[in-house]
């Protein structure tokens, strides 16, 4: 599991404030594309560094695509690239969601074993005490490129079902389906987090960079926990939405979640 994201220990340094600061203003179309920055005496005069912070974080910028550093020229602002995928979840129908990600991304195992659940997760699973659970890392991919880090945990008893090398080929949910037990319905909260050193790591980006955090618990018919899932992704490359429709009377009109199929975006 990631270590907590604690203020301490995702304080940013100089040169990643002043990364974060010009990505902000890239972003924003504070710097057209094409169009140069200011040269690093002058970067370092803005936002009070020295050049060697303002070369780092450059240094960064360039690594992320954002910028093109040209010898005798400056720094330029490259063209904005359009992703070619995004997940697009909708929040009112997360099996199905589940599902459909399974179906149009990749998947990098990174962790793969059993061991006793820390005690949130064992309550969320509703397991007796000593029980064992099959724990994974995965990060997710779209169009080869990472965006969500997932850890979660399966009850032991399901989890010496599949294999290794099922969980690197097979989305979990159908594994679960496979194994005869059957999802009926989940819990779901959604946060936000900073992205510490392991899950920037694996997600390509820097550390402290903001990530959206999900929990989700599966429950099969009669309640039982059948996988619990802790969950970061890239705002730039996952979001979730939902489609509402007016419910109730005259007296009592409200918004109601509708269901929909999660798409990737830009298909139709």
């Amino acid at each position: 599991m990631p270590p907590p994201a604690t203020t301490e220990s995702l304080e940013p340094t100089k040169a990643q404030r002043v990364f974060l600061l010009l990505r902000d203003a890239i972003t924003n179309g504070d710097f057209a594309p094409g169009s140069y920055l200011p040269g690093e005496p002058k970067l370092g005069d803005i936002y009070g560094v020295s050049r060697v912070t303002v070369r780092k974080a450059l240094a960064e910028l360039d690594r992320a695509g954002l910028i093109e550093r040209r010898p005798g020229a400056g720094t330029m602002v490259k063209p904005r690239q359009v992703p070619s995928g995004e997940m697009v979840a909708d929040f009112a129908n997360v099996l199905g969601a589940l599902v459909e990600m399974g179906r149009n991304t990749g998947v990098r195992l990174l962790q793969f074993g059993f061991g006793m659940p820390p005690a949130d997760v064992q309550r969320a699973l509703r397991l007796p005490d000593g029980e064992r659970t099959q724990r994974s890392i995965r990060v997710r991919l779209i169009d080869g490129e990472p965006f969500s880090y997932l850890l979660t945990h399966v009850p032991e008893a399901i989890g010496v079902t599949y294999s290794e090398s099922d969980l690197a080929s097979t989305p979990l949910l159908t594994l679960l389906e496979r194994s005869g037990v059957k999802a009926d319905h989940a819990t779901q909260t959604v946060g936000a987090a900073l992205a510490t050193p392991t899950t920037a790591d694996a997600l390509s980006i820097s550390v402290g960079s903001p990530l959206l955090a999900l929990t989700r618990t599966v429950f099969d018919p009669d309640g039982y926990g059948i996988e619990h899932l802790t969950a970061f992704y890239r705002p730039d490359r996952y979001r979730l939405q939902m489609t509402l429709a007016r419910r109730g009377g005259a007296e009592d009109r409200h918004w109601a979640p509708t269901l929909a199929t999660p798409q990737p975006l830009g298909s139709d």
